[in-house]
């Protein structure tokens, strides 16, 4: 089990708390919470050690593409790259979805 975190500047609001995916078998959690600080904070917690590069990669992707001031926790058993892109690209649209 392996535990990072990464911080990036941002600049975009998000309406609300979000959550998607769950914990099992190659799938991945992902917790969404809004913030006022000036930076996209994730927080990553790992079955799978060794690929925090490959995680930095990811997130930097989307960070350029969704500067957004939030704390996101990413709770991971196996997921592959395409899942975990897909996974912050659905809570990012439950975050800003208007009730």
């Amino acid at each position: 089990m392996e535990s990072f975190s990464f911080k990036y500047p941002a600049s975009k609001s998000v309406l609300q708390r979000a959550h998607t995916g769950v914990v099992g078998s190659g799938d991945l959690e992902i917790l969404l919470e809004p913030t006022t600080s000036a930076e996209s904070e994730f927080v990553v917690r790992t079955a799978s050690d060794g690929f925090k590069e490959i995680w930095e990669k990811v997130f930097k992707r989307f960070v350029a593409l969704n500067d957004v001031q939030a704390k996101i926790t990413l709770n991971d058993f196996g997921a592959t790259p395409g899942v975990v892109s897909l996974r912050l690209a659905q809570v990012l649209e439950l975050a800003n979805k208007k009730n």
